[in-house]
């Protein structure tokens, strides 16, 4: 037996460190895709890139593992590798950050090669901690099987405590330390637990000679408290930051606009003007929906439902133009509606907030409306959930007669492919589709009505508009209204391929510039 290693039995400390190990790749995996998010969003893409590249670091990790412990069975040695795993982690918040904001520079000028040098280039920060766990299992097992006849079950108390802490790692950085703590902070107490724990390891079986390590977490504490975690992603004129259970969030002020920006930053969710009932935004546009049905003057309409409420600039500037009208706004994330009543003036009576998800709350909601607003972004993607015919089927059954629903959507000036598909498939559902594609934007809206208009009547109707700014905004989306009248693909529950969609877009324009 070498000097100062136990004898063989249940080594609790060794356990410990098994079941530490598991929660922390699950955590740190969770922190990763959060840390990514900002930048990269967390598209399916995204995750399937993180998960696969995490199983191959842990493979690897597990074959190292198995033949160091079968030439080297030591615990210190164990304990060393752990100890250098939470080092590593510990430094990931503190390189990735350059990293990451090189990649706004991919963002600005639209290069493919910025971009996915960056995003390599941070999960490859994560190659040497998860590597360096994945050896524990192995060596665990390699040290407290005593006899062939007793492997089966250490190894089945082994990855079962592992699996244990797996768990625990989903749940505990996802819904505690994240959004209370943030991302820089959840993987420094990841990199500090497992430090700790292998220095209780190292002492004990190494004696003093492992107080060498002691320098690691020290090093990790100073290099926190020199360069704290600040600012996740600068923003010029930011006002506040936080990040939820879905989205990191920004509130930015420029040029007068109140603006509320989430995880890549490459788009704005909300808008606030003070001095003026427009935003200057495409939600100004949601506000001509009700001129592509019958119910086009304000006495006409006394409700409106808005999927993805985000910071109440739709529900803001309905109240406005139509009165005090019964506003549902549906919004799954509980920051951003406090980010919207705290810096938005998000605080209109008729506005009743409901958390939760957009289609959830159709499915077991009584009520019917005029107009159902869709904005649910999370930019660059709309929720694949919300753009079926299964939905759009559920929306219309939640329409008084003559009422609309629109959708916004997001393009390029050439590249219209994922609006043609979403009008296709609400040309499955509803009698019209009608396409408005906003002026100054990368965004078109598709109104869906449940009875035929022809192009006169629609034009008649913006033109009898009589309200100041809503007739300026009429006028501003003169030539840009058209009936859609084609095929094309139809998403349904089953089959969906949104991300896809905005990825061929993405790509086409970057490579083209359009």
């Amino acid at each position: 037996m070498p000097p100062g290693e136990r004898p063989h039995g249940k080594d609790y400390l060794l356990l410990s460190i098994v079941f530490t190990s598991g929660m922390i790749v699950l955590g740190v995996e969770m922190a990763a895709s959060r840390l990514l998010s900002p930048y990269f969003g967390d598209s399916l893409l995204v995750w399937a890139n993180l998960i696969g590249l995490i199983m191959i670091y842990l493979s690897v990790g597990y074959y190292v593992g198995g033949r160091l412990a079968d030439r080297y069975p030591r615990r210190v040695l164990l304990y060393q590798l752990t100890a250098w795993a939470g080092f590593a982690i510990g430094l990931v918040p503190l390189l990735s950050k350059p990293i990451l904001r090189y990649s706004m520079a991919g963002f600005d000028t639209y290069s493919v090669g910025i971009i996915g040098g960056s995003f390599i280039g941070v999960i490859l920060l994560f190659t040497l901690p998860i590597i360096l766990l994945g050896c524990v299992s192995p060596f665990a097992i390699r040290l407290q099987s005593q006899s062939v006849a007793s492997a089966g079950h250490t190894a089945g108390t082994i990855y079962a405590l592992s699996t244990l802490g797996a768990i625990l790692g989903v749940f505990l950085p996802s819904l505690l330390l994240i959004p209370f703590l943030g991302t820089s902070t959840t993987l420094l107490i990841c990199s500090l637990a497992l430090l700790t724990l292998s220095l209780v390891g190292l002492f004990s079986t190494a004696g003093t000679q492992g107080a060498w390590y002691v320098l690691l977490l020290l090093l990790i504490l100073l290099l926190h408290f020199l360069f704290p975690g600040g600012v996740v992603k600068a923003s010029e004129g930011m006002l506040y930051e936080t990040e939820s259970a879905y989205n990191y969030i920004q509130v930015v002020e420029r040029n007068g606009r109140r603006l509320l920006m989430l995880n890549e930053g490459q788009a704005i969710h909300s808008a606030y003007r003070q001095d003026n009932v427009l935003s200057g935004g495409v939600w100004d546009y949601f506000l001509l929906a009700p001129s592509f049905t019958d119910l086009h003057s304000p006495q006409e309409i006394d409700s409106v439902c808005v999927i993805g409420l985000a910071a109440g600039t739709a529900a803001k500037e309905y109240t406005a133009i139509y009165g005090p009208i019964l506003i549902d706004g549906v919004e799954i994330d509980t920051e951003i509606v406090d980010v919207g009543r705290r810096f938005f003036a998000m605080s209109e009576p008729n506005l009743n907030v409901i958390v939760q998800d957009g289609r959830y709350f159709l499915s077991q909601s009584d009520g019917s409306y005029d107009v159902i607003i869709v904005d649910a972004y999370r930019q660059p993607y709309i929720p694949f959930h919300l753009t079926t015919e299964e939905f759009f089927a559920l929306a219309l059954e939640h329409l008084k007669p003559g009422g609309v629903v629109v959708i916004n959507v997001g393009r390029t000036a050439s590249d219209f492919r994922l609006v043609d598909v979403l009008a296709a498939t609400m040309d499955q559902v509803f009698e019209s589709v009608w396409i408005l594609d906003v002026p100054g934007d990368s965004n078109s809206l598709l109104i869906g009505t449940a009875h035929a208009m022809s192009l006169k009547e629609v034009h008649d109707n913006l033109e009898a508009i009589s309200d100041v700014s809503l007739s300026e905004v009429a006028e501003s989306s003169e030539g840009l209204v058209r009936l859609f009248q084609d095929q094309g693909l139809v998403l349904t529950d089953d089959r969906a391929p949104v991300e896809h969609l905005t990825h061929l877009i993405i790509l086409r324009y970057m490579l083209e510039g359009e």
